[in-house]
């Protein structure tokens, strides 16, 4: 068996559980996007940058509907949720062109979920070589650009694409 050791998360972990507030609601809230670091405000659905990032880009996607699963959605907000994926892919391709992509939900505390009553999707671009020695040795993430770089990189890009989305069914 192989272990993939993320060190550098262990500050998030240990706050995430002592967190009253849901991160996704809170963000909303805050009617700040740029602050909450949000990109892009669909009709049900919206992009977030990761403040604890695996890589640079690494975004979630989230309805407004403080909702534990999908299952429990509309049609009209999982369909623009996925719109909304492919979009974003696009728009991290624009901005990165990653080697790759990760792309995940983690439903319920059982299946590794940090924020158990809000589901939310996971997109991180990949790069070959992208993982190195630095977090197993070092308990230190590299990532080439602050989120302040990565909001203002890919928020011009959303906003291009946000009437596609809107005016998508």
């Amino acid at each position: 068996m192989e272990y993939i050791w993320a060190p550098w998360r262990e500050k998030y972990v240990k706050k995430i559980h002592l967190m009253k507030e849901c991160i996704f609601c809170k963000a909303l809230s805050s009617n700040n996007d740029e602050k909450s670091f949000i990109l892009l405000r669909g009709k049900y659905n919206f992009v977030i940058l990761n403040t604890f990032p695996y890589n640079c880009g690494h975004l979630m996607i989230a309805p407004y509907s403080h909702l534990s699963s999908p299952e429990h959605s509309t049609e009209e907000s999982l369909m623009e949720f996925f719109i909304i994926m492919n979009v974003s892919l696009n728009v991290l391709k624009e901005a990165y062109n990653p080697h790759g992509f990760n792309i995940g939900m983690n439903l319920g505390k059982s299946a590794g979920a940090g924020v158990v009553d809000h589901y939310h999707l996971h997109i991180v671009p990949r790069w070959e070589g992208d993982a190195n020695f630095m977090p197993l040795f070092g308990k230190t993430k590299v990532l080439l650009e602050d989120l302040k770089t990565t909001y203002n990189r890919l928020s011009p890009l959303f906003k291009e694409k946000r009437e596609k989305i809107l005016n998508k069914k």
